[in-house]
């Protein structure tokens, strides 16, 4: 894992210049990083796939959030926590991001990648280890209230909502019977 505390940035060297939303696919934003990839380590995020079974007729959904900066839907996801399993850090997120509490699955139910954004305008590409985490709350009162939207949505709308491919591939993959 990358410790962010050490100061390992050197995945952001080269001081790439940040692109406009339109200027290009997310394959071609992270194409630079190729090289890299394999070369060096990704950082490591965890993130929440929070999901629930809607009461009022059964209908499958799953929640988004938008990130704080961009705007852009995504899951709830951050940094690993000192002492804190892969899902119990999901789990954190979730609450943390969407004030939704539930039983998180241990095994990674998928992975994707994305190139992170730092403050200073530097990217360096992500690799996201997913956890399913079926929500059983909902609160009103969490840390990161009013900073995100948050939307209940079917998987088919989630994967038209995110950017990353890797994850648009998980929501079209997941059926409730598949479900571990």
């Amino acid at each position: 894992m990358a410790d962010l505390d050490q100061g390992r940035v050197s995945l952001m060297g080269g001081g790439l210049r940040k692109s406009s939303k339109k200027s290009g696919t997310f394959l071609s934003e992270l194409a630079p990083f190729a090289a890299r990839l394999f070369k060096e380590r990704m950082y490591e995020q965890f993130a929440a796939l929070c999901y629930r079974i809607r009461a009022d007729g059964g209908m499958f959904e799953v929640l988004l959030v938008t990130s704080r900066d961009s705007r852009r839907w995504v899951i709830p996801k951050g940094w690993p926590m000192a002492g804190k399993k892969p899902h119990e850090v999901a789990a954190i997120e979730a609450f943390e991001e969407a004030g939704v509490r539930g039983k998180t699955k241990k095994k990674p139910f998928g992975y994707f990648t994305y190139l992170k954004v730092f403050d200073n305008g530097q990217r360096a590409p992500c690799c996201v280890q997913v956890h399913l985490l079926e929500v059983k709350e909902s609160c009103d009162d969490f840390r990161e209230k009013g900073q995100r939207l948050s939307e209940w949505v079917s998987c088919a709308e989630a994967a038209r909502r995110v950017r990353e491919p890797e994850l648009k591939s998980i929501f079209l993959s997941m059926q409730p019977p598949l479900l571990p």
